[in-house]
């Protein structure tokens, strides 16, 4: 996402609809992308996408031009993907690229993987975004903390909860991470 000129942000706060195009052009794909890291789902994530937009434009009042339309559209596609994974309880995907050590049976890792997917799908949300930003997405501190409207304090915690709730779930599943 980039910083737009005052005057496009300035129009779209004032429900310019040409503006708020211009915007939507300029950050659908990256507002999509931010939501599939996070949902792990092509076809949810182009549906929150949309919903996202719709938010953003029902929020114009209180868009501050001044703050940048990059971290203020982050921010609500973030509470958009865990309204999504709370209301839904959606299943959390690992990436298929996870490296697998040689001489490990195919079974036993694919069995590995399912287990540790259905895992991160039993976390609460708010752990889950944090962890699969900050762990599986390897995004900065910083970002997620933005993303979260939390302190980078608050996405560490986050992160540790996280990943000992997960240790214990793997555990009580026989699998020693």
């Amino acid at each position: 996402m980039q910083n737009e000129p005052s005057s496009v942000l300035n129009q779209f706060r004032n429900g310019d609809v040409d503006a708020f195009e211009t915007l939507f052009r300029q950050h659908q794909r990256a507002v999509y992308g931010w939501i599939l890291r996070i949902l792990r789902n092509p076809a949810v994530a182009e549906d929150l996408t949309v919903e996202t937009f719709w938010r953003i434009y029902q929020a114009r009042a209180r868009f501050q031009p001044e703050c940048g339309f990059e971290g203020w559209a982050r921010r609500i596609a973030t509470r958009a993907a865990f309204d999504f994974l709370r209301s839904a309880r959606a299943e959390s995907e690992l990436p298929e690229e996870i490296p697998v050590p040689a001489g490990t049976d195919p079974a036993v890792t694919d069995e590995i993987r399912r287990k540790t997917a259905l895992a991160f799908g039993r976390l609460p949300p708010k752990l889950r975004i944090a962890a699969i930003l900050a762990v599986v997405e390897e995004r900065p501190q910083k970002e997620v903390a933005q993303a979260l409207g939390i302190s980078g304090a608050a996405v560490k915690l986050r992160v540790f909860r996280a990943l000992r709730l997960l240790r214990k779930d793997l555990a009580s599943q026989g699998i020693r991470p």
